[in-house]
């Protein structure tokens, strides 16, 4: 039976398809291009089409006899959607529940989604475990809590199962440096320490060097775009042995401080990467990691990849294609 991947030539959705292949996966991607590439999914088959329509996936459930879903199609940025709420309910929202609706009709029971550590919005305790008070703080994340909410009834009511994963800062990228992230368009903050080194960037910008932490600059928890996909894989198949739905965070447990990404880049790549230190941004949080203990217990999954082979791997990426896939 084959995997639909949405969203899968886009930059965690492309590392997955990649592993399914690899752990002989039928797969099919399905993706509107608006920011995917095909370079990234090399020979996979790829439909070029939107998750809200629906008379689509039909078709394409049916002609590749497809049993499961891993959805990535999303946007995903949190400023913009202060700006556009709207672009964000209309298609993480009901471009999701029209794909769920087909899936139903379809008989496809199958779903992992995309979710994100920002639906607990600033943390109330550390690590930020499953239990954590929900505080989405933008439409961005109120949308991933949103269709978390939609998937409970789904389940209740279509038995359609689900895992929907919550992860924190995907980060790195292929270790043969095939694939990787776009940093056209990026607000993360490893793609733009990676352009500050190639001279894309005049300096990184690092906001707060007063915080309450080691270094004084705020932590996060970044984990390998690698481990993530093998997460997406090992809920697909939980819930094929299991038959029951699982909300999970997917984080290494340890966080880094934006000064330590600066310096482990400056060490992997051998270049003195210009700073530019400025004050704390409104709202930004002291510290974010997780607590991965429900992860490693259902999906006895374990993040092998760590701070120094995500900037290494994340380095040799970005130095071999500075245009990226250059389509």
């Amino acid at each position: 039976m084959t995997v639909l991947v949405t969203g899968g030539a886009g930059y965690i959705g492309s590392h997955t398809v990649r592993l399914l292949r690899e752990r002989n996966y039928p797969v099919v991607v399905l993706d509107n291009m608006e920011f995917g590439h095909r370079a990234a999914i090399g020979d996979t088959p790829l439909v070029e089409g939107d998750i809200a329509d629906e008379q689509l996936l039909g078709r394409v459930f049916a002609e590749h006899d497809v049993d499961s879903v891993i959805h990535f199609a999303a946007y995903k940025a949190p400023g913009e959607s202060m700006e556009q709420p709207e672009r964000y309910f209309d298609n993480n929202v009901c471009g999701t529940n029209r794909l769920l609706r087909a899936m139903q009709r379809a008989g496809v029971r199958y779903f992992v989604f995309s979710s994100s550590c920002s639906v607990y919005g600033t943390p109330d305790k550390l690590p930020v475990s499953e239990n954590n008070v929900l505080h989405p703080e933008s439409p961005y994340a109120e949308s991933k809590l949103m269709v978390e909410q939609m998937l409970k009834w789904y389940d209740v009511c279509h038995k359609l199962r689900y895992v929907s994963l919550r992860y924190f800062n995907a980060a790195g990228a292929s270790l043969d440096a095939k694939i990787g992230e776009d940093w056209t368009m990026t607000l993360n903050l490893i793609p733009l320490v990676m352009k500050a080194a190639l001279g894309k960037l005049s300096a990184v910008k690092v906001f707060g060097t007063d915080y309450p932490t080691r270094d004084g600059t705020a932590i996060r928890d970044y984990i390998h775009v690698v481990d993530l996909a093998d997460a997406h894989i090992r809920a697909l198949e939980f819930m094929r042995e299991h038959d029951r739905s699982e909300i999970l965070n997917l984080g290494t447990g340890r966080g880094s401080t934006v000064q330590e990404i600066v310096d482990t880049t400056r060490r992997i790549s051998g270049v003195d990467i210009p700073v530019e230190y400025s004050g704390r941004r409104p709202g930004d949080p002291v510290a974010i990691y997780a607590d991965n203990t429900k992860a490693r217990e259902v999906l006895g999954w374990e993040p092998q990849h760590h701070l120094d082979e995500i900037i290494q791997s994340a380095w040799q990426w970005h130095s071999t294609h500075p245009n990226g896939y250059g389509d």
